[in-house]
């Protein structure tokens, strides 16, 4: 029985030991790129009524998020030349359904604010 617990403790002893080594060699992980603040609200085009539920996907970064109950979404993703960004209505019982739409952001600056306009199948 006690040696059973000698053991579980020399165990957690050399995980946690070999945690240390490891990070001290590598260090932590670090954002070495700018990021940007993406935000934005998607609404319906015919309603005019904020979506909630839809899925917002980076596709370079495969970062993705859902709106809100107001329409409202934002993330930060890594600055670059040109984002594209997706919307697809992943509540369609909710919704409606709604056709997917996708927009580039060009001329990117610290944060962009994107007022999308989804139509009806």
């Amino acid at each position: 029985m006690m040696q059973k617990w000698i053991r579980r403790i020399l165990g957690g002893l050399s995980f946690t030991s070999a945690l240390f080594i490891f990070q001290a060699c590598y260090g932590t992980p670090q954002d070495i790129e700018p990021d940007f603040l993406v935000e934005g609200e998607v609404l319906s085009k015919e309603t005019g009524i904020p979506l909630n539920g839809i899925k917002v996907i980076i596709p370079v970064t495969l970062q993705q998020e859902f709106t809100d109950t107001n329409g409202r979404f934002s993330m930060y993703t890594p600055m670059r030349d040109s984002v594209k960004i997706e919307f697809q209505d992943a509540d369609s019982i909710g919704n409606g359904y709604y056709k997917p739409f996708d927009t580039t952001v060009k001329q990117i600056q610290d944060k962009v604010f994107l007022k999308i306009n989804l139509e009806l199948y």
